[in-house]
C-alpha cells in the first residue's frame, strides 16, 4: 500500500474548534500524513510546529489557482516552511471549462511546474466529475493528461469523482502510467445518487485500484469525506479498512 493520509478538509469544522487536538486526534487512529486545503488563518511556522508535535508530516496542499498564477513566491516559500512536497491545484472556474480553457490552464501548468520544480517540489491537478463531461466529442481530463508536461504536472485522481464522472481509474492507470502520484479515497453508492461513504462502505473496487498502484504510480492515499456526520469515526473506519487491505 502506499502512504495513508488524510485531506484535513474532512475534519475542517474540527479544525477551527481545536486545532491541535484535532492533529492529535488524527494521530491517535494511526495516521502519519495529512494533505491541508489552507491553513485556518495560522502562519506556515505555527501550523509546522503544531504537526511536529503531532507527529505528523504534510508532504501535500492544495492551492487556489489563483495563487499559482500571481502569487506563486510566497505559495513556494510557505510550501519550503511546512515541507510540502506536492502543490495541488484542486479546481477550474466555471468559464474556464471550455476546451481552449483546459488548453490554457495545461500550459499554464507548465509553466508553473517548472518553476515548482525549481523549488524542490512538484504541481499537481486534482479532478472533480466536471473534467469527464465530454465537450465536442473530448474529456477535458483526457486534454489535461496529454498537453500537461509530465516532468512539470502530476495528476491527483479523485477516485470518487473520476467514479462519478462515468470513467475506469484503471483505464487511465493503464493509458497514462505513473502520472498519479497522489490520489484522494473516498466511497460512493453508485449511481444514481452517488453518496459520498467510508472507504469500504460503498462499490469503488479497492483491491483492483491498489493492486494496480504501481502502474498508476500512486505514493499518498489521501482519505477523504465532505461531509461525515462525525468525522473522527469517518477518518478511522475508512483507515482501519485500507489497513486490512495491506493485510
Amino acid at each position: 500500500m502506499p502512504a495513508i493520509g488524510v485531506q484535513l478538509y474532512t475534519v475542517r469544522i474540527l479544525l477551527e474548534k481545536d486545532f491541535e487536538g484535532t492533529l492529535a486526534a488524527l494521530a491517535a487512529i494511526g495516521l502519519r500524513e495529512v494533505e491541508f486545503a489552507g491553513y485556518h488563518g495560522r502562519p506556515p511556522e505555527a501550523v509546522r510546529d503544531a504537526l511536529a508535535r503531532a507527529g505528523l508530516t504534510a508532504p501535500s496542499a492544495h492551492v487556489p489557482l489563483e495563487s499559482v498564477r500571481d502569487d506563486l513566491p510566497r505559495v513556494l516559500e510557505a510550501a519550503r516552511v511546512m515541507g510540502h512536497r506536492y502543490l495541488v491545484v484542486a479546481w477550474l472556474p466555471e468559464p474556464q471549462r471550455t476546451l481552449d480553457g483546459y488548453r490554457a490552464a495545461a500550459d499554464l501548468f507548465n509553466r508553473v511546474g517548472q518553476q515548482v520544480q525549481a523549488g524542490g517540489m512538484q504541481l499537481a491537478y486534482h479532478n472533480h466529475a466536471f473534467e469527464f463531461a465530454a465537450r465536442d466529442g473530448r474529456l477535458p481530463y483526457d486534454i489535461l493528461l496529454e498537453r500537461c508536461d509530465p516532468r512539470y504536472v502530476a495528476f491527483e485522481m479523485d477516485l470518487y469523482w473520476i467514479t462519478r464522472g462515468g470513467q475506469d481509474p484503471l483505464s487511465y492507470f493503464a493509458r497514462w502510467p505513473g502520472r498519479f502520484p497522489l490520489v484522494h479515497v473516498k466511497d460512493s453508492s453508485g449511481p444514481p445518487d452517488h453518496r459520498m461513504s467510508d472507504v469500504g462502505a460503498g462499490r469503488i473496487p479497492w483491491n483492483a485500484i491498489f493492486a494496480r498502484r504501481q502502474q498508476a504510480g500512486i505514493r499518498h492515499a489521501f482519505i477523504e469525506h465532505d461531509e461525515p456526520a462525525d468525522p473522527l469515526a469517518s477518518v478511522r473506519r475508512s483507515y482501519e479498512y485500507l489497513r486490512r487491505l495491506e493485510a
